[in-house]
This record gives C-alpha cells, sequence and structure tokens, in this order.
C-alpha cells in the first residue's frame, strides 16, 4: 500500500526538491503538500512577533495535516522546526524533520564543517537543534560552524530561483578556492540543495545537504 506523506513547506519552491529529488519515479509514496509562506513571512518582517503565537500556528497546522489521513508528516522549513519543538512528540502521525537525516550525516563524518545558509532566521533554531541532536546521542557539534550567505533569500522569496541558486554556487566555488578543496562543506536549508549539486558537479567536490540526506532516510523507511 502506498504510503501518504504530508509535507509542511514555508514556500513553494520546496514542493519541486521533494517530488523531483527523494524517490523520484515511485509509486510506493504519495506526497501531499501543504503550505504557508505567510508565518514566515510575518516572523522576519516583525522582529517583536510573539514566538509563542508562531509556535501555536505551526502546532495548529501538523494538527490539521495530522488528521487529514497521511501516514506521516514531512516538515521541511527549518524554521517551523525550531518553532515546533516538543509538539512532534504529540502528533498523532509520526513526524520527519528534514533537518535530523542531515545532522546524522553530519555527526557520522565527523571533520569540522561550514554550514551555510540563506535565511538568516533560521541560523539559531537549527544550529541549537543540531547541539541537541548530538548531545542526545552523546557527540558534540563545536567543529561546525555557521555562515550566512548576505542578501541571497531574498531572491528565493520574490521567486528567483536561478539567481539565488548562481550566488549560492558561487559563494561555494569561493570557499573553496580561499580555504582549499578539502573544506568540508554543507548547506542546512533545502532551498540550496540544487545550488549545492550544480557545484558539486562543477567542482567536484562532495557538499551534504538535506535532499541527499533525506532521500537516503526515506529509502531505508520505506524499503
Amino acid at each position: 500500500m502506498n504510503k501518504k506523506i504530508g509535507c509542511l513547506h514555508a514556500h513553494y519552491s520546496n514542493i519541486a526538491y521533494i517530488e523531483q529529488g527523494v524517490l523520484p519515479g515511485t509509486s510506493a509514496v504519495e506526497w501531499i503538500h501543504f503550505v504557508d509562506p505567510g508565518l514566515m513571512k510575518r516572523v522576519m518582517d516583525n522582529p517583536c512577533f510573539d514566538e509563542a503565537e508562531a509556535k501555536s500556528r505551526v502546532a495548529q497546522q501538523v494538527d490539521w495535516i495530522a488528521k487529514s489521513g497521511v501516514d506521516a508528516i514531512l516538515i521541511t522549513c527549518t524554521n517551523y522546526i525550531a518553532l515546533m519543538g516538543e509538539n512532534a512528540l504529540t502528533a498523532a502521525v509520526p513526524v520527519i524533520k528534514i533537518d535530523e537525516p542531515l545532522f546524522d550525516d553530519l555527526m557520522r563524518d565527523g571533520a569540522p564543517q561550514v554550514l551555510l545558509f540563506t535565511n538568516p532566521a533560521t541560523v539559531e533554531g537549527t544550529m541549537r537543534r543540531f547541539g541537541e541532536h548530538a548531545a542526545g546521542k552523546g557527540m558534540s557539534t563545536h567543529t561546525a560552524e555557521a555562515r550566512v550567505i548576505d542578501g541571497a533569500f531574498e531572491l528565493i522569496m520574490m521567486g528567483r530561483k536561478a539567481e539565488y541558486e548562481q550566488v549560492v554556487s558561487n559563494y561555494i566555488a569561493k570557499i573553496f578556492a580561499l580555504e582549499g578543496e578539502d573544506r568540508r562543506l554543507a548547506v542546512a536549508q533545502l532551498s540550496m540543495a540544487d545550488a549545492a549539486m550544480k557545484a558539486e558537479r562543477e567542482l567536484k567536490a562532495r557538499i551534504d545537504h538535506p535532499l541527499r540526506s533525506l532521500a537516503l532516510r526515506m529509502e531505508a523507511l520505506l524499503f
């Protein structure tokens, strides 16, 4: 029987990443997408926006999706995940957080990592979750360094995906040029996955990204 996975996104562009990048062509999964860009816009535009209200909104969304007949929920927005906190534990169906498979891959590597972001509002919550996730497995993230690619996130929010990916891939190439080809890099956000894969092809260097980690995890869970 097909598994129905409800996906909660903060932006419409994430739908294609999941449809095309996670088990493409298989009939084992039916993706059902829920998109709410409004919450993150309010959080970013209003520094005084009440965090408790934001957390309540995410909890309501997850509860709504859980009651729609899905077998599991995938949350693709790292900021949503940070806001969700322990609410995932009370959901009626399993909740898959897109950053956790990536965290596991980074911890297995063990080498010092640069973790790239384009959304500044995502950094604190993601790095905190990375630390908590690692601590729960008796490991440390002290060698992980977060960096933000300035001016990129606005491009993807305006739908200028090609420009966004070029800015991200150029930044990655610059890091390798300045810091050496053995520098370990990962991108933290799903929207950065295509740019990471583009840079991989051009530079012939491995760049970890959430889509690869998620695809491997989903394949292991379903097959």
